[in-house]
């Protein structure tokens, strides 16, 4: 059931933002200034069939959308025809496959988050692969994007390989699917950003790369068109739609569009976005970066940006794959607090962290570790600690997650010397100030915290005329909070060497899981016959 959050307000030609997410579908109505005037939001369950495995309906992230942009409309007082663009934001990598002919999904989404392709990319890296990738598509090798996701659901049956080759098939992210569904199956396309989240494209050219689709065993017949992030792709179909036909002017992946709606648009300029997971995002500008250094390889070179008809924007991303997710765990798994505000008053109760640390490898380590197999690991323990104790560890692991991405970047020669936040954890005024202080630089909180939204709205108006251009975007952002650093430097380099010790000892934790995967066994390792 999609909620709305807003009163009526008065009518107006609108663009729609829908930000399809990994636990919900938000839209935001804005007007011609800008202001959000309508919102929705319409909770998505993702399953978790087996260890590592974490899956999503199809059909219920394209009903999710319907639904929400029905109920933002109802919340701003306005009718389907008032809506004059739409853009879509997504949850990155996740994976999908249907049938042409009957928009049918041939399985389950495999969400971002998954593990289960982790020996695949083990094979891969013993090959050597994992430098060649790495320059060809700026990722590192990893369950968690969507190359090796596609192989595995083309694997599971072989009419399905023999079917993608005939192109009876098509696979995308969500942006893709959702294209195709407002457009009643008429546009298969992916913008510029998502398409760089495969491990499928040449990121200096921009196009497929047709040695990446052979190692990873991907018809070319299946993939959808790349194109820029702002640009009228098609109009929805009346029949799939509401009614009506409404320019899809915008598709970008979420952080990316975070980062454009942060006003990130001059190189050096960067963002974290607090949400499942974490994502810190630099601009490098308009030319490919180079391969990193050492100290600086975790971290994944992206597609930023595209505006239509300019030249693609470059950014460097650290991407960390749980920290709004181990605080759900906190409330959801072990029932140490009942909402997640409480964690600030529960870590501000303490004085310090009395050496508890906690590792949030719930889904692995990411940027810029790449360990699959590490697991939470939770450090410290003694007779008096307290579910205080728990909720402050979980928070200093999500600062000090990013504290190892903003070094990485430091070492790739751009240093952070602001960083603006959004996402719902930047509420929490302990956790950013424990950021900033683990950081040693200032952290900037806006007014609306919901930009991979507005990244959206923004580059659909763009592409529409609905906003007049990019300077006009950059004086939106409005800042709310400003935190500065408040600790020594001793004490920052005191909590890091702690905070590396523990990474330490959670990795490679699951190396005993060796079918990952292994769709021919149940959770207790029996075969079941397949």
């Amino acid at each position: 059931m999609a909620e709305s959050a807003h009163g009526g307000r008065d009518r107006g030609r609108v663009v729609a933002a829908v930000d399809q997410g990994t636990t919900g579908t938000t839209v935001c109505l804005l007007d011609d200034q800008a202001v959000v005037v309508g919102r929705g939001h319409t909770p998505v369950t993702p399953d978790f069939p087996r260890p590592g495995w974490v899956e999503q309906d199809p059909e219920q992230l394209w009903r999710s959308v319907v639904d929400t942009v029905q109920a933002a409309l109802v919340d701003a007082g306005r009718r389907p025809t008032d809506l004059a663009a739409l853009g879509i934001t997504n949850q990155r990598e996740t994976t999908l496959v249907w049938e042409r002919n009957t928009s049918t999904p041939v399985y389950p989404a495999i969400v971002w988050q998954d593990r289960r392709t982790a020996a695949h990319c083990e094979r891969l890296a013993a090959d050597g692969q994992g430098p060649w990738v790495a320059d060809r598509s700026g990722l590192v090798l990893d369950p968690y994007f969507s190359g090796t996701k596609l192989a595995w659901i083309l694997d599971r049956d072989p009419d399905l390989r023999r079917r993608a080759g005939r192109g009876e098939l098509a696979v995308g992210t969500v942006d893709s699917w959702l294209i195709w569904r407002l457009t009643g199956g008429a546009t298969h396309v992916t913008d510029i950003t998502n398409a760089s989240r495969t491990q499928l494209l040449n990121l200096a050219t921009g196009r497929w790369d047709d040695e990446l689709l052979a190692l990873f065993d991907v018809p070319a017949e299946l993939l959808p068109t790349v194109v820029p992030s702002s640009r009228v792709y098609a109009t929805t179909d009346p029949a799939a739609f509401l009614g009506v036909r409404v320019p899809v002017a915008a598709a970008v992946g979420d952080q990316q569009a975070a980062l454009f709606a942060q006003g990130c648009h001059a190189p050096g300029q960067a963002k974290s976005t607090y949400g499942t997971g974490s994502f810190v995002l630099v601009n490098t500008g308009a030319t490919v970066p180079a391969p990193q250094p050492a100290r600086a390889a975790g971290l994944l070179r992206t597609a930023a940006y595209q505006l239509d008809g300019e030249p693609v924007r470059y950014a460097l991303e650290g991407a960390i794959l749980s920290t709004g997710s181990a605080v759900a765990w906190l409330r959801d798994g072990l029932g140490v607090v009942g909402d997640v505000a409480q964690t600030a008053a529960l870590a501000a109760s303490l004085p310090g962290n009395d050496g508890v640390y906690f590792v949030p490898a719930l889904a692995g380590l990411g940027a810029p570790h790449w360990d699959p197999r590490a697991r939470g690991t939770l450090l410290g323990l003694t007779r008096g600690t307290s579910r205080a104790h728990l909720a402050r560890a979980v928070l200093e692991g999500i600062a000090q997650q990013t504290g190892d991405v903003v070094e990485a970047m430091a070492a790739a020669g751009f240093a952070v010397t602001e960083l603006r936040a959004d996402g719902g954890a930047a509420r929490n005024a302990w956790l950013m100030q424990f950021q900033a202080d683990i950081l040693g630089v200032d952290v900037d909180v806006p007014d609306n915290i919901e930009t991979t939204a507005l990244g959206s709205a923004y580059l659909a108006g763009l592409a529409t005329g609905f906003f007049p251009d990019l300077a006009a975007l950059s004086g939106l952002r409005h800042r709310a909070e400003r935190y500065r650093p408040a600790r020594s430097a001793a004490w920052r380099a005191r909590g890091r060497r702690r905070w590396q010790a523990a990474v330490e000892r959670s990795r490679a934790w699951a190396l005993d899981e060796d079918s990952l995967d292994d769709d021919s066994l149940d959770d207790n390792g029996r075969s079941d016959g397949r």
